[in-house]
Parts: structure tokens; C-alpha cells; sequence
């Protein structure tokens, strides 16, 4: 059973998801939140799996959460349900520590596949998601970047589709010691902090996509 803490602040939207993940087995949801202060809150009390998080509320917004439960070390990950291509706070929220990226508008077994990812762990940001990250927020090429070796690329994309470290050592036939290495490799390249953080730049660089 994974368990959910919803935070946005209209009430449509969180009834519409509390609705959504009650009907559907393997899913509990522990309690709402209408910004990110309460969000703070709720998820001291509650200590939820996954906590799905808008981004521009009222008052303390989803990034400066997002960096306060990870300066907490909280153990709830975050999946951000950002809006359209207006919604620049994407990338922000990446490096604050969000573990994945979806658009509200998307159907429900695609979000239901990325809250038991995020559960898990792993990153997941679709491509509409990242096509929007890099019409708003164009990182700056780096001159004289080292590129990505064949294998990091096709690492990269694994974990692009939110596979496991397990799943690619698995699927490439190697240990989860090199995967491991590799995706060290892979951060310092991109200068990216994190899975989600790489697969962004990926993306806006034209490795991915």
C-alpha cells in the first residue's frame, strides 16, 4: 500500500485526486494540503510514501517546500504535477530534490505507474514534461563539454523511462556496481545532481528525445 499526501491549493483538484487514487487498489491517501507550509506540516504528522506536489501556491510555493522536506532528510518522495509551459518552476524543483515530473492533464495510469516509481525510488519525467522544461528554461550549453559515451547514453535512457538501477544492470548485462559508476560519470558530464536533474539536461541538450 503506498500512501499519498496531496498538495494544491484548489480544492477540485486535490478532491479529484483523492477520488482518483481511493478507486484504485494498492494506493491510500493520508490527507491534503493546500500550500507548502501546510505541506510541511501534514507531512511531519503523516509521513507519507509520496507526497504529489503543485508548484505556484499561495504563500510558500512547492519548490521552497520541496527544499525544506529535503533539508529534513523527510522520507516522503515528491512527484511534482506541474501545469503547461507556462510553469517555469520545473527545473528549480528538479534541483531542490523532486524525484518526478508530470503534467496534471496526464491519464490516470500514467500517474498511477509514476507515484509507485517515485515510491520505488526512481525518477520519472515524461517527454511532454521535458519538451515544456526546455521551452521555459533553456540551460546554457557548456563549451567544450565531454559527451556522453555510448553506454552512458544508452544508461541515460533507461533511467529516462524510470528503470532501476537493478533493471539496467540486469538489462545490459552488467553489475549495479557499474551502472552506479556510470551514472557518476553521467552526473559530472552533465553537470546534473541527480537522475532527474541529468535526464533533464539530456533532454534539452538533444541527447534524449
Amino acid at each position: 500500500m503506498i500512501t499519498l499526501l496531496v498538495v494544491d491549493d484548489h480544492p477540485v483538484v486535490r478532491d479529484g485526486l483523492r477520488g482518483m487514487f481511493e478507486s484504485a487498489p494498492g494506493f491510500r491517501v493520508l490527507g491534503e494540503a493546500s500550500d507548502g507550509a501546510a505541506a510541511l506540516r501534514r507531512a511531519a504528522e503523516l509521513d507519507p510514501d509520496v507526497i504529489l506536489m503543485d508548484l505556484r501556491m499561495p504563500g510558500t510555493g512547492g519548490v521552497e517546500a520541496i527544499r525544506e522536506l529535503a533539508r529534513r532528510g523527510a522520507r516522503a518522495r515528491v512527484l511534482v504535477l506541474t501545469t503547461y509551459d507556462t510553469d517555469s518552476d520545473t527545473l528549480p524543483a528538479i534541483e531542490a530534490g523532486a524525484t518526478g515530473y508530470l503534467l496534471k492533464d496526464a491519464p490516470r495510469e500514467e500517474l498511477f505507474t509514476a507515484v509507485r516509481a517515485a515510491a520505488e525510488g526512481r525518477s520519472v519525467l515524461s517527454p511532454a514534461v521535458a519538451s515544456r522544461l526546455v521551452s521555459a528554461v533553456r540551460a546554457p550549453r557548456i563549451p567544450g563539454a565531454e559527451p556522453l559515451s555510448a553506454r552512458e547514453r544508452e544508461v541515460l535512457a533507461l533511467v529516462a523511462r524510470g528503470t532501476s538501477n537493478r533493471e539496467i544492470a540486469r538489462e545490459l548485462f552488467i553489475s549495479e556496481a557499474t551502472v552506479k559508476t556510470h551514472l557518476t560519470h553521467i552526473f559530472a558530464k552533465l553537470g546534473a545532481k541527480d537522475r532527474a536533474a541529468a535526464v533533464a539536461t539530456a533532454y534539452d541538450r538533444g541527447i534524449l528525445g
